[in-house]
């Protein structure tokens, strides 16, 4: 990820929902500075996927004949949600097979889209970029404001090999966009041939982002391909992802928080399997003039991008970060520092790490900071 400077739309950091203070602080750490071979991991228990999204059991199954022109795909496909939504909140079911897009399909409340697995692509068409959505931007589903909704078992294939998202609103939303929305769960999908960001969550709160996988192919068309982007937005967990940004040489940043326009906590990272991209790192807290706190970073692999967890600084931002646990991870590959922590920091503890054909560890003094049982394992 880059930013170009004021107004850009470009930063990272994560966050977890649990107790630092009382829960990750009190671990008997050896002192700071102190490296070893790591012992066995000892689990911090983290917050839980509190977030269900829609809660319907009701089933409307999508009617896919006599709707195969993109345009028309779209009517009907939009029409599905808005009803099940008018109805009280229903599970809009879709079919196997691909199905092409000529606009962003919006998500209402208490809805729920789910196809039958990969095999449940919705595909932008060749006249996609003539339709914007809500901010401007071109995403593939965007939620809008909606509560309580679930995009699950589906392909949202953004069709960058073939369109071309290099117009000016192309950040301002992402191929799958949750935006002032609480409740809300994505899980299950995976996303194809980005010119933004693959999986977004801005200005929300309470959500779970779980078990996706995110791909870059593309080389030489795009950049700031991030993968799961977390903007604003606090009380989430994002949980199990396949994160590669580096099949092709576009990707950026696999993981990222972005605190620009709010604070980001209370997040927490967990389990994901991340590749970040040549022009990235594994996981970025980007801080601008709000601050990152509660942040949870615990049995995540990091591997094959330039650099591992670090903090960068946008738009002039100086705000701190604190309470921030990066644990039990795996670190291999990595042309740079495995983690990287400077500026206003206070109360970081990096322990239990194992790293492998990294590059060392750089962290500022700070109050509270601990470092200790971070080894090589190769």
């Amino acid at each position: 990820m880059t930013l170009n400077g004021p107004g850009s739309r470009l930063g990272h950091s994560f966050l977890l929902g649990v107790s630092l203070a009382t829960t990750l602080f009190l671990t008997g750490c050896a002192s700071a500075g102190a490296l070893s071979k790591p012992d066995a991991p000892q689990r911090v228990e983290a917050a839980s996927c509190d977030a269900l999204g829609s809660k319907a059991i009701s089933v409307k199954e999508w009617v896919v004949e006599g709707y195969l022109d993109p345009e028309d795909t779209s009517k009907s496909l939009q029409h599905a949600i808005d009803s099940a939504s008018q109805s009280g909140g229903a599970i809009v079911q879709l079919p196997e097979g691909v199905f092409t897009l000529e606009r962003p399909l919006v998500m209402k409340s208490n809805v729920s889209l789910r196809g039958v697995g990969p095999t449940t692509v919705l595909k932008a068409g060749p006249d996609f970029l003539e339709f914007e959505g809500p901010f401007g931007g071109h995403p593939l589903i965007t939620t809008n404001g909606a509560q309580n909704v679930t995009i699950s078992q589906l392909t949202a294939d953004q069709n960058g090999a073939e369109l071309d998202g290099n117009l000016p609103g192309r950040l301002h939303e992402y191929l799958v966009d949750v935006r002032h929305t609480s409740n809300a769960l994505v899980e299950s999908v995976s996303t194809r041939n980005p010119y933004t960001y693959s999986i977004a969550v801005v200005a929300s709160s309470n959500f779970c982002v779980r078990g996706n996988q995110t791909l870059v192919t593309s080389s030489g068309r795009y950049d700031q391909l991030d993968g799961i982007h977390i903007t604003d937005s606090h009380g989430g967990v994002v949980e199990g992802n396949t994160v590669d940004q580096r099949q092709g040489a576009d990707g950026d940043d696999g993981l990222v928080a972005q605190a620009l326009g709010a604070s980001v906590h209370d997040v927490s990272y967990r389990n994901n399997d991340v590749r970040g991209g040549s022009h990235g790192s594994g996981l970025q807290l980007a801080v601008g003039r709000h601050e990152i706190y509660n942040i949870s970073v615990d049995g995540n692999r990091f591997r094959g991008s330039p650099d591992g967890v670090k903090i960068g600084y946008y738009d002039g931002g100086t705000a701190a970060v604190h309470d921030v646990a990066v644990i039990n991870n795996e670190f291999s590959n990595l042309q740079g520092p495995w983690l990287n922590f400077h500026g206003d920091l206070g109360n970081i503890v990096v322990t239990n790490n194992v790293i492998c054909q990294a590059g060392t560890i750089m962290i500022e003094d700070a109050p509270g900071n601990i470092v200790a049982n971070n080894g090589t394992n190769c």
